[in-house]
């Protein structure tokens, strides 16, 4: 089996490559290494694998760059594929995310950006548009920065509907579309907005949502890691249930559902919004194979003590392989992997700048 690991940071990309079932892995890069890379995608929807960056350079601004040799060489437009046009009055500071559109429409591509915004390529990648009814929606005005910007994170395609998209926003919350982005409803009720005061901590909108996740096998079923706060959806994003019980801590940041099984997902606890380190300074990585009821945490081969390092929104993944890889990476620039669905743990590398995301796939 063979899986590619791309791994985004504050400071470029590297790729880490195993040919041998990741029981060992060859480091390459960085690219882009003076570029912040917080979104990136191992695209496997067509005849061969291409890859999706979004780089930001501090001079000369915000593009996407795509390589189809897993890596190896990149092509960088002449003119960035995302640009707010002149009427929305906005200039785009970051790309988020870059999320794949079902697999029947191969080139499709979301783009989600700082500012609250989503963008839509309907030709692989090389150009996007604006999506019209989200930015224009009367709420999106009201919606308030989080601790990490003004971002829309999260976009996440329905896998067989493509009129119907869900995404998470920074901090405006949970919005989804089922008609093909032209009108936006939000998607909160029972998410609590803690930093709100007591009597209006449930608003219509306004929740620092920090991931999204679903199984495409169950898709009206969603997960979500908020700003403290760990729920579960079953009525398509609509209302939500806390299932932070048996977790040490309901803050983090990641959120992720495995490739085959809808009911098992992980979720990298943090002591709180104030402290984020991991509780007690153990690295100890929690999975629910119940959608949430309960969980275990799994520490098999990861740090003991004195491990103060916080795990991003995007900085967890899994590839699709049977048994499935699980991945995460931190922000003292470390990346872990367990090839067992999170019995054992190793470490893929270190010593990388602070690791922003991660993206895996057998290729």
């Amino acid at each position: 089996m063979d899986v590619l690991l791309g791994i985004g940071t504050r400071k470029g990309m590297w790729f880490a490559r195993s040919r041998d079932g990741r029981a060992s892995w060859e480091l390459t890069g960085p690219h882009y290494p003076v570029d912040g890379v917080k979104a990136l995608t191992i695209d496997t929807r067509g005849p061969s694998p291409r890859v999706l960056a979004g780089v930001v350079n501090e001079h000369f601004g915000t593009t996407v760059v795509t390589s189809t040799d897993l890596g190896q060489t990149w092509h960088e437009p002449e003119q960035a594929p995302i640009a707010f046009p002149e009427d929305a009055d906005a200039a785009l500071q970051g790309i988020w995310q870059l999320a794949q559109g079902p697999v029947d429409q191969p080139d499709v591509v979301y783009a989600g950006v700082e500012p609250h915004g989503l963008f839509r390529s309907d030709d692989g990648g090389k150009s996007f548009e604006l999506v019209r009814g989200l930015w224009e929606h009367p709420h999106r005005k009201q919606w308030m920065p989080g601790g990490g910007g003004a971002c829309l994170h999260t976009v996440i395609p329905h896998p067989t509907d493509a009129n119907r998209v869900t995404v998470g926003i920074s901090a405006g919350g949970v919005y989804r579309t089922a008609d093909g982005g032209q009108t936006w409803e939000p998607g909160n009720t029972g998410i609590q907005a803690v930093f709100l005061p007591e009597d209006q901590r449930y608003p219509e909108f306004g929740q620092c949502v920090h991931k999204l996740a679903i199984n495409p096998s169950r898709p009206d079923r969603y997960f979500l890691q908020n700003h403290h706060g760990v729920y579960r959806s079953e009525d398509d994003a609509r209302s939500w249930q806390s299932i932070a019980g048996g977790l040490p801590d309901d803050f983090g940041f990641p959120m992720v559902v495995h490739p085959h099984r809808p009911e098992v997902i992980y979720n990298f606890p943090l002591v709180s919004s104030e402290f984020r380190f991991p509780p007690a300074g153990r690295c100890r990585v929690y999975r629910s194979e119940d959608a949430g009821d309960t969980w275990t945490a799994l520490s098999t081969g990861l740090p003991e003590d004195g491990y103060w390092a916080a795990v991003m929104r995007d900085a967890m993944c899994t590839d699709d392989a049977d048994p499935a890889g699980v991945y995460f990476g931190s922000r003292t620039g470390e990346v872990w992997c367990t090839p067992d669905e999170g019995e054992h743990w190793q470490l893929v590398a270190q010593h990388l700048p602070d690791v922003l995301c991660v993206r895996a796939a057998v290729v």
